[in-house]
């Protein structure tokens, strides 16, 4: 098949064949058609498949030409960075047409967002806070809106934004096309899917939280922090075939200091960046846009990156911690394996991850294999103060699963006490013995009187 079947019109042709796409990929192929006879759909697709296509051009058909002040289509998406990436990919699919469009999400002053409003604009591609925020400042006008698009819609139920969501719902037409893709498709997206949607017709061209099958999966089981950083700073120095890796982490604290000793010990300054929340927006935006075009070696992120960055030769990820949002996963290991290449995925294990590990496997229907630690790996004793944490994580995990569960301590307290009592037990037994002929102390003391 070729986007010639589609009977998409020749300024969209000419932009696809100028963006290189030779031919549409499956999610494509079965949702471009759907969404041009005006259904909703529900699109069920993991990153990299090309799913933003699959809604963009049928998009840009449909309103065709720039018309009038106000935006006919919204496009919803939850971080700012895959606003932006869709963004780019409106600008680039619609660069032979007139359309409008502009960008709407915090961490910049909404003065400039609301200037390019007043210009006019077709399509609007909006986190859903700045979005309201907009909107309830009179400078958004909704009545012609024919589309709106929810893009990584489990993502923006991870990240609490359904209240948002449900007031813009409240605020737009009801006659309108909608469209919802999501990588993954857990109860919550169902319930949206059930609310958002009339009578939609699904495209799920891989299994939900499927991952990548180009991408080779691992896992290093470690036995600390320590560990971890000795065997990130191995890799990296052993393999010249890590030419441009993405180091996942949980917190901005743990992204910060490993950027800090990795760019101190590893690379150097000029091969390293770093984005996490408390990075400023320019900073963020200029630190992936340098890690896009292959300048630095090893982009260190928190999940604020795990989508909407789109690097298409990204050779491995390393998740340095295993993520808590076990769909996260799915997500992360997708950055790599893009477009037809192969990818890697590293994932360092300690022993209160084997809970969230079996989690994600489940999910993802596979055992991912373990690797050994190479032996020129420094393996360190673990802290007292962090074996402590890792065992009380896992007293956690199984209070979980067991709401009975008191917890190791509890029950090393009560086997405690029980070998306690039996010691009281035995010596009292062995400290009051009847006499050899049978009689006790006191018959033996009555005895000794008379």
């Amino acid at each position: 098949m070729s986007f010639d079947t589609f009977n998409l019109n020749r300024q969209l042709l000419n932009a696809v064949a100028e963006a290189g796409y030779e031919a549409p990929t499956p999610i494509q192929e079965q949702a471009i058609p759907l969404i041009l006879q005006g259904h909703d759909v529900l699109g069920i697709a993991q990153t990299g498949t090309g799913k933003t296509a699959a809604y963009l051009l049928p998009l840009l058909m449909r309103i065709k030409y720039a018309q009038g002040q106000n935006a006919r289509a919204l496009i919803l998406a939850p971080t700012r960075e895959l606003v932006m990436q869709i963004a780019e990919a409106v600008a680039e699919l619609g660069r032979y047409t007139d359309l409008r469009h502009v960008s709407l999400y915090g961490g910049l002053g909404p003065k400039t967002q609301i200037e390019n409003l007043q210009k006019g604009v077709d399509i609007i591609v909006a986190t859903p806070g700045r979005f309201l925020d907009l909107y309830l400042r009179g400078e958004i006008i909704t009545k012609q809106l024919q589309t709106l698009i929810l893009d990584e819609a489990d993502k923006m139920m991870d990240m609490g934004f359904m209240p948002q969501i449900n007031r813009i719902l409240e605020v737009i037409p009801r006659k309108r096309q909608n469209l919802l893709f999501s990588a993954t498709f857990p109860p919550k997206v169902e319930r949206l899917a059930g609310d958002f949607l009339e009578d939609p017709l699904r495209v799920e061209v891989t299994p939900q939280a499927t991952t990548a099958e180009k991408v080779e999966q691992v896992i290093y089981e470690v036995p600390n922090f320590r560990t971890k950083i000795n065997l990130l700073e191995y890799l990296l120095q052993s393999s010249e075939e890590m030419a441009r890796v993405m180091v996942f982490v949980r917190s901005k604290e743990t992204a910060e200091n490993i950027y800090k000793f990795l760019k101190r010990k590893v690379l150097g300054e000029n091969d390293i960046r770093v984005i996490h929340a408390n990075k400023g927006q320019n900073t963020r935006i200029n630190a992936m846009e340098t890690f896009k075009e292959g300048n630095v070696r090893v982009l260190v992120a928190t999940d604020v990156a795990a989508r909407g960055l789109d690097v298409i030769q990204v050779s491995h990820v390393v998740n340095f911690d295993v993520p808590l949002i076990y769909e996260d996963y799915v997500h992360r290991i997708g950055r790599t394996g893009r477009a037809n290449h192969t990818g890697h995925a590293m994932t360092f294990v300690t022993i209160a991850d084997e809970y969230h590990i079996a989690k994600i496997e489940k999910i993802i229907r596979m055992t991912v294999p373990r690797a050994a630690i190479p032996a020129a790996v420094e393996q360190p004793d673990t802290p007292f103060d962090e074996r402590q944490e890792m065992l009380r994580e896992i007293d956690n995990q199984r209070r979980r699963e067991d709401p009975d569960f008191k917890g190791a301590f509890h029950e090393k307290k009560n086997k405690k006490a029980i070998s306690t009592a039996s010691k009281k037990t035995t010596k009292k037994a062995v400290s009051s013995p009847k006499s050899r002929s049978g009689a006790s102390k006191g018959s033996w003391s009555k005895n000794r009187k008379k």
